[in-house]
Formats: structure tokens, C-alpha cells, sequence
């Protein structure tokens, strides 16, 4: 999931992957007996049909809806002191595709709940363990978290660096971020680790060559690795208090929608968030793309009204 648009330019984001997927392209894994060798009707070096390929896995090509629901886990690691686990997570993203002249507009909302590690209760406030301090959790709401694809040139085009074994093609993308906070540490001491913002988000979508490569399927089975490390979350409200978050998910395409997901969850986003069950329909670019660092900063602002730097806002009555 990411928390803001992906504006990186091909050169960063393929900067740490290996010689042969920097190149965006990877040779078959050796082939074992006994694997099921899929006939390629697309090119996956050839980077719009390589595009085709990966938009098949996270999108629908005929341009209809696609839902997906994200388990996982947060964890607090603090050198020298351990790693915690703080919350479970539920995620839900909905998309849908548009290809135009120059490649594909993705539009996209996404939201992720914290819970509770032990009942998987959505969270209102939670005890922060390392603080002692009960604080008002606030979730991931993002919309819109558009992307574009361009056929060629610009900024994140293809072709991107995928393996093939036997029926079982992955694409894995690493996105390293390291920029400008848009929350300095003088203003907002208790809300910002630094002043620069710092996160990695490491992807790893995998899908059946024999979907991916049947021209009849517009959307292929995915299951998508979401990985992700990053500062403290604004309304934990610990400063610049050593230590990195880590995230791990896996996220799921729901081929039969919204009745896929857990219960629990699908009552109480039908309830708080029922648009989140929808991919936006009108296209906004990446300009107003929402973040949970942006989103908290606005919270931020909207509650601290004093002058100088802004102070608690977000322990719980």
C-alpha cells in the first residue's frame, strides 16, 4: 500500500534490484521436470505488453472495478530494546483502470484499519507501550491514491522486473523514499521523527502465467507481498524516539468483490466507509493524492490552535 503517490523516476526505482532486473527484464528460473511451461502469447520484455501483464495482476484491462483486502501485522523495533508487536492491520484498496494515449491511468482509494492484536477489533485508542499513554488511533483514509503508467518514458515506465517459474510469474518493485517532511521537527516535535521523511515499501505480485498469458482474461488471480518500513505514526506521538516500524501484509484480489472479506470487516466499512468498497471515478491526477503523513498534519493543524509548536493533540479523553 503505498501512502503517497509513486513519483520516482525509473533509475531510483530500480536502484538496489539485481543487474538482470535492472534491466526489467529476468530470465525463466531453471526449469525443473514436471513444472507446467505456459506458452507466451505476450512479450514480457517488451515493455507495453510487460505493462499489460502487470496491470492484468492489479487491475482488470476492461476497465471494471477491482477490490482487494490486506492482512497483516505492525511491529515496533527499537534498537537495543526489542521488537513489539503493536497492531494487526486490514486494508482494503479499490481500483480500476483507464488506458489514454500515452498509457494507463490507475485510479485508486485505499484505507487500512489498526486492530487489536488479540480480537482483531478495529481500534478508536490504543495504549502506546512505549509511552504509557493512551492515544486516539488514526487509520489510513486515503483518497485518492492515484497512479499513471506511461507506455514509455517519464516517470515509473515499464518494462518491470518479473520471474518466471514454471506457471508462476512475480513482478517485484522496491520503492525507496527519502525526502523533505512535510512536518519539520521545530513545528511538530511530538508528531515528527525527522525532518526528512524516510520509508521503504517493498512489493512482490504474483500471479499464473497460464491467466496472465490467456487473452481472454482481462483480470489475473494476484497475491500481493506488501512489506513496508517507516517512521513513527504521527498520532503515537513519539518524537524523534529511536526506532522504525515494520509492516508486513499480503494483499489479496478479491475475484468475487466485496463478499470476500472478513465479516467484521465489510460491516464496519459499509458502515464508516462504504465509498472505500468503490474505486473514484472522476480522475484528479496525482496532484491531490492523500498520504497518512498529510492527512495527520491537516488533523494536526486543524486541532492545534495555539502559537509555537504544536503540542499533544491526539491522547484520548
Amino acid at each position: 500500500m503505498s501512502d503517497k503517490s509513486i513519483s520516482i523516476d525509473r533509475r531510483k526505482l530500480l536502484a538496489g534490484i539485481g543487474a538482470a532486473g535492472a534491466l526489467g527484464m529476468a530470465p525463466t528460473l531453471q526449469a525443473q521436470p514436471g513444472l507446467k511451461v505456459v506458452e507466451r502469447t505476450l512479450d514480457l520484455d517488451d515493455p507495453k505488453e510487460n505493462l499489460r501483464a502487470l496491470l492484468k495482476l492489479q487491475a482488470d484491462l476492461s476497465g471494471k472495478d477491482v477490490l482487494s483486502g490486506f492482512p497483516g501485522k505492525v511491529w515496533g523495533w527499537v534498537p537495543g530494546k526489542g521488537n513489539t508487536l503493536l497492531f494487526n492491520t486490514y486494508g482494503i484498496g479499490c481500483s480500476h483502470i483507464e488506458e489514454v494515449a500515452e498509457g494507463y491511468r490507475f485510479y485508486h482509494r485505499e484505507l487500512l484499519y489498526y486492530t487489536d492484536p488479540k480480537t482483531n477489533e478495529v481500534l478508536d485508542s490504543w495504549e502506546n507501550p512505549y509511552t504509557g499513554k493512551t492515544v486516539e488511533v488514526r487509520h489510513i483514509i486515503n483518497d485518492p491514491v492515484n497512479r499513471f503508467y506511461p507506455f514509455a518514458g517519464g516517470r515509473f515506465s515499464p518494462p518491470y522486473p518479473y520471474e518466471v517459474y514454471g506457471n508462476d510469474i512475480v513482478f517485484q518493485i522496491s520503492v525507496f523514499r527519502f525526502e523533505e517532511s512535510p512536518m519539520s521537527r521545530a513545528d511538530y516535535p511530538l508528531h515528527s521523527a525527522d525532518d526528512n521523511y524516510q520509508s521503504a515499501e517493498l512489493w512482490g505480485m504474483i500471479g499464473r502465467m497460464e491467466e496472465v498469458m490467456d487473452p481472454a482474461v482481462t483480470s489475473a488471480s494476484c497475491v500481493t507481498s506488501w512489506s513496508r518500513i517507516s517512521q513513527w505514526l504521527p498520532f503515537m506521538e513519539m518524537g524523534d524516539a529511536p526506532g522504525i516500524m515494520a509492516f508486513h501484509s499480503h494483499a489479496y484480489k478479491l475475484m468475487n468483490g466485496a463478499s470476500e472479506l472478513p465479516p467484521e470487516i465489510l460491516a464496519y466499512t459499509q458502515k464508516n466507509y462504504p465509498e472505500y468498497l468503490e474505486s473514484p471515478k472522476e480522475w484528479l491526477g496525482m496532484k491531490d493524492n492523500k498520504s497518512q503523513v498529510t492527512e495527520s498534519k491537516k488533523e494536526i493543524d486543524r486541532r492545534w490552535t495555539q502559537e509555537g509548536p504544536a503540542g499533544s493533540v491526539f491522547i484520548a479523553d
